[in-house]
């Protein structure tokens, strides 16, 4: 009904968010019709309440910005609350550096405060568990799991409220470990790094864990946007069309990264996206291409031509590039949900602050993103670099469904340039893709 803009910052989010949540709470119970099973669940043409237009008349654009944005999240959680804190990065200037977190210069990682803050006092948790999207059918029911209003978690202890195994101690000297195990996977994490593991897979945290006095502590946007979701499990739903769009990256004069010998990424790319297309059309996908040729598109454009087609998935596809040549492996990204900081900045600035069309599907963008990243590991043998969170990437952050971008290996590695260039490894990656999706 209403467009979003891409990105919507919150200068003034206390006085913007008081007179957002009001209108959306008169909205809410004079329009919406609050509780009542019988209210009309769409706008009315002409709205007549005297209240809502002077609340109208006074909104500033930050106010209306955010306003649209509890619209289209309320009716999946229920009466609009702004009572969601934000978690802070520290400075990169006092991080540590990296190495294996980008795809050129060293990027910091991104440290989580040393000191947890005190939980908070008389508020009771809520119940998270996966949302479907608004162009999907309905989700099945799916366990549901408390999450903690204060910021750091103990994780042991959350696991014993919601009737999960508790946490094991694998550590060994110098190298703390802990898993916790459920009944469709495993979750390892590391105090003090971000780097953690879903059943052997690579994932990257927003915040490190924290040990203090033996008890390791998960920050609540982790336990939110990472551990709930991968403890539901599945895979985005889509409507009966089964619609996707595939995105090959580059294409006419952006021709991406080149290897040494000079094969150009955008060629590659679409080839990828070519065979990808054939695979999932005989499991009853429609599916449309950003490009089946040599041309340009913007970014832009490749997002209206997804909205164009309604489509329930986007997926792009990229090959890889650096620098440092020794850099090898599969990378799958997905948009950075609002308060945590990215793992990958390249040298964007990564304001937690922001919230986009997209992170409406955090949980299934993760889902999506695990599956296709570990259907293509088993098809290539390629080396985890990890699932990884991101802002910069328009392609992804306007999209209104789930969307992924792929990162299939590196044209800058000798090695696996030569598989890149085969037939066959492409074939591999589109054979993993489809098996993924089915």
């Amino acid at each position: 009904m209403f467009g979003l803009p891409a990105s919507v910052g919150f200068a003034s989010v206390a006085a913007a968010g008081r007179l957002a949540q009001r209108l959306a709470h008169l909205v809410y119970t004079e329009v919406v019709g609050g509780s009542n099973p019988s209210a009309p669940t769409t706008f009315p043409k002409t709205l007549v309440s005297t209240r809502f237009n002077r609340t109208m008349a006074r909104m500033s654009k930050s106010a209306l910005q955010l306003f649209l944005l509890l619209l289209m999240t309320f009716a999946a959680h229920g009466k609009p609350s702004l009572t969601h804190e934000t978690g802070k990065a520290k400075k990169t200037a006092d991080m540590p550096m990296d190495l294996d977190l980008t795809e050129g210069q060293p990027q910091p990682t991104n440290a989580a405060p040393q000191t947890p803050p005190k939980a908070a006092k008389n508020t009771p948790p809520r119940k998270v568990n996966a949302v479907a999207p608004t162009n999907s059918v309905p989700a099945p029911s799916a366990p549901a799991y408390m999450v903690p209003t204060e910021n750091w978690v103990a994780l042991d202890r959350w696991a014993k409220q919601n009737k999960l195994p508790g946490l094991e101690n694998l550590s060994t000297p110098g190298a703390p470990l802990y898993e916790l195990r459920a009944p469709i996977g495993s979750f390892q994490i590391r105090p003090g790094s971000n780097l953690a593991a879903w059943s052997g897979l690579e994932l990257r945290l927003g915040f490190e864990p924290q040990l203090i006095a033996d008890t390791p502590l998960l920050h609540r946007l982790d336990l939110e946007k990472n551990l709930v979701p991968l403890l539901v499990g599945g895979a985005p739903h889509v409507t009966a069309q089964r619609v996707i769009v595939l995105d090959p990256g580059h294409g006419g004069t952006d021709s991406g990264t080149r290897s040494a010998e000079g094969d150009l990424e955008k060629d590659h790319t679409l080839d990828w996206a070519l065979r990808l297309a054939s695979l999932l059309r005989t499991q009853g996908w429609t599916v449309a291409l950003t490009r089946t040729n040599d041309t340009q598109m913007s970014l832009t454009d490749r997002v209206a031509f997804t909205d164009r087609h309604r489509a329930d998935l986007f997926l792009s596809l990229h090959f890889n590039a650096t620098t440092q040549p020794y850099h090898a492996g599969i990378e799958t990204y997905c948009v950075t949900p609002m308060g945590m900081p990215s793992n990958v900045t390249r040298s964007y600035e990564d304001n937690t602050t922001l919230v986009f069309p997209n992170n409406l599907f955090d949980a299934q963008n993760l889902q999506l993103a695990l599956n296709i990243h570990r259907a293509i590991l088993k098809a290539t043998g390629g080396r985890d670099r990890g699932v990884r969170r991101a802002r910069f990437l328009s392609v992804l952050r306007a999209q209104n469904r789930p969307a992924v971008l792929i990162e299939g290996g590196y044209l800058s590695n000798p090695d696996e340039a030569k598989l890149i260039i085969s037939e066959d490894y492409r074939q591999k990656l589109a054979q993993a893709v489809a098996d993924a999706l089915k």
